[in-house]
């Protein structure tokens, strides 16, 4: 199959007015600030976009403003539609679909311990939905367990899945797929590990931290695929640096704040997610500001 989706992709907060509601405005000057950066795509609708605290007609709206905001462009949209209603996913990826959406991407079903085989009965149904490549997702953190290696095998294998956005430390696991899978789609999900992904065999990724640091992570791949360890190493240490301070003050509210200092406003995050601490511009502030890793926040070198 086609690896046309390859590449490194953000994904995309999801920007707000100061109450807390879908905001047009600003989630344009997001989309632009993001693509500026160089990279292969845009990830929308997804845990980073807070996807799942917000209403569907919101997702919907925000998928038809990064669209209108990539027309033109090179960028592939990849929509992420999952929900635990399978309805609601069906309906979100329709809608992707007639906005001109390269591929469709969804969480397990996560609202109840489902079995295994009614994961792969979700699966396969919402893969029969569109046209769109659908890519499968692995993120034990949002969904409460680990799927089985069996069980991505034979989702990987359902017609019209093309791969799967791998967000797991069991870099073993992720080994034993990329063997088997030698032409699905492997993304890989943890940022500040990317490289070790990379070296694996990842087809590229899919990150929170590329809305800040695009640039940064499309270096790192090209880095890994040209051998260049040194190089790969000290762009990962920049990577794990930052995701070191967002864990100690909120991930996605984190990342928000580090836009607002570099000019971009996205907004607060929806409640009840917010800022853990209230020192974290005294946290970020000095990391951006060090000339080694500002020289990644720009739109050119």
């Amino acid at each position: 199959m086609s690896k046309s989706l390859a590449g490194m992709h953000a994904a995309l907060l999801t920007a707000m007015t100061d109450d807390g509601e879908f905001d047009p405005v600003r989630q344009r000057v997001l989309n632009a600030h993001v693509i500026a950066q160089g990279l292969a795509g845009l990830y929308v609708g997804g845990s980073s976009g807070e996807s799942g605290l917000l209403e569907s007609d919101a997702l919907i709206e925000q998928q038809a403003v990064v669209a209108e905001s990539a027309g033109g462009s090179s960028v592939a949209l990849i929509a992420h539609v999952g929900m635990p209603s399978l309805a609601t996913s069906i309906r979100l990826a329709r809608h992707a679909e007639k906005r001109g959406y390269h591929a469709l991407s969804a969480l397990p079903p996560h609202a109840y311990p489902f079995s295994d085989g009614e994961i792969l009965d979700y699966y396969r149904a919402l893969a029969s939905a569109t046209s769109l490549p659908l890519i499968a997702y692995e993120i034990p953190l949002r969904t409460g367990r680990p799927l089985p290696l069996g069980l991505l095998h034979d989702i990987l294998a359902l017609p019209g899945v093309h791969g799967i956005k791998f967000s797991s430390n069991d870099l073993f696991k992720f080994s034993l797929m990329r063997s088997a899978h030698p032409d699905k789609l492997l993304f890989f999900g943890f940022d500040e590990i990317y490289g070790a992904g990379a070296f694996l065999g990842s087809d590229g990724g899919i990150g929170t931290t590329y809305n800040v640091f695009g640039r940064l992570y499309v270096a790192l791949h090209r880095a890994v695929n040209d051998g260049d360890v040194k190089l790969a190493r000290e762009l990962q240490d920049i990577s794990r640096r930052f995701v070191e301070i967002l864990m100690a003050i909120g991930v996605v509210p984190g990342t928000k704040l580090a836009l607002g200092l570099l000019g971009v406003e996205v907004g607060p995050s929806r409640p009840p997610m917010a800022l853990l601490r209230e020192d974290g511009e005294a946290r970020l502030r000095p990391f951006l500001d060090e000339p080694a890793v500002r020289r990644w926040l720009t739109a050119t070198p």
